[in-house]
């Protein structure tokens, strides 16, 4: 048997409020880096800019006051057939992965989902998409890694005591749906030299379509909240300079809960990939600086070349739990590879 640490006890305590009454909610989880996990923000994204891309990203959090919830998500998507420009429209498909594990006692998600969208060609320059998400949703309770009342004999904790908690369901899975739409914008021409061009994406979507229960007990009606995401994000080049600045804003609207997410990220291209040759590959590195509602200040850094980026990005908590986290929030890894066209590379942001 040990005695509690009475300050350890409350900053663990505090961090579990908060994630539990968020998971009572039904809250979806979050990312600083939404851009490199598409298909989470939007089923629309798939195709939407690029023949083929692949995206993966992991998150780690409030390692500095308990046990860190962590999360890792990881798609990729598809076009049907290339050709864009010949054509008035294209399929595309894409699956994503998503697994979360928040705190103690642990409660771990898994979300499995496919996509399918269609994108309309409005002009040589724009498209308007459509997509569709189904999938699954496992979620799971290890009632033997947490640290119950019942166990706390008025003197000290037991961990060898019984817990004393019944869930009827701490293992269970649903069917989920969503959809979203897209309008992307490029003006950028693939051989033009005055960096003046733009790429725009704008989107709506809806996650939870159908509600499913959420509740690790059999007799309560928990139903998931819908998630309703915003989004518009760019990549406006400063004409006649090798930079670049990609501005965004991410709103996610779930219940009572409220999230949004806005700054920017300024790119310097290092070098412009031969177009003959192909020896010569694109690359740049980007500098990003966001802010989300009430919570953390974000920075961001990655590196981009030819047709792969990797970068990482850093949340300073900001929030009333600033005192307990010392200002320590949260950090990601992320990965993303893109396929311009069957054959091609990409040298824009998504």
């Amino acid at each position: 048997m040990k005695k509690i640490n009475v300050m350890k006890t409350w900053k663990i305590t505090t961090v579990l409020i908060v994630g539990m009454a968020a998971n009572s909610y039904g809250q979806d989880v979050h990312f600083s880096s939404m851009d490199f996990s598409p298909l989470t923000l939007n089923p629309g994204m798939a195709g939407a800019n690029n023949f083929a891309s692949a995206n993966a990203i992991y998150r780690t959090q409030w390692n500095s006051v308990a046990a860190p919830f962590t999360t890792i998500a990881a798609g990729g998507d598809m076009r049907i057939k290339d050709g864009m420009n010949k054509k008035n429209g294209v399929f595309a498909v894409g699956v994503n992965f998503l697994n979360d594990r928040a705190g103690e006692p642990q409660i771990s998600t898994n979300i499995g989902a496919v996509t399918g969208a269609y994108h309309l060609k409005i002009d040589n320059k724009s498209t308007i998409g459509l997509g569709m998400q189904a999938g699954f949703i496992q979620r799971s309770l290890d009632v033997a890694a947490g640290m119950w009342s019942s166990q706390y004999n008025g003197m000290m904790y037991d961990p060898n005591s019984a817990p004393g908690e019944l869930f009827d369901n701490p293992n269970f899975t649903r069917f989920d749906v969503g959809a979203g739409f897209v309008y992307s914008l490029n003006t950028s021409e693939k051989n033009m030299r005055s960096n003046d061009g733009m790429q725009l994406n704008v989107g709506y979507a809806v996650y939870h379509i159908n509600r499913p229960s959420f509740s690790f007990f059999s007799k309560e009606e928990d139903p998931l909240y819908m998630r309703h995401a915003f989004f518009v994000n760019a990549s406006i080049g400063i004409g006649q300079t090798t930079m670049s600045v990609d501005p965004a804003i991410y709103v996610q609207v779930q219940g009572p809960s409220r999230e949004i997410l806005m700054g920017a990220d300024y790119k310097v291209h290092l070098t412009d990939g031969s177009k003959r040759t192909g020896n010569i590959k694109d690359s740049y590195v980007a500098l990003g600086l966001f802010y989300r509602n009430a919570d953390a200040l974000v920075s961001r850094f990655y590196y981009s070349y030819s047709d792969y980026s990797l970068g990482m990005a850093y949340d300073f908590n900001v929030s009333g739990l600033s005192d307990v986290s010392r200002y320590r929030g949260g950090a990601e890894i992320f990965f993303r590879w893109i396929m311009k066209d069957n054959g091609g590379s990409n040298r824009s942001r998504i």
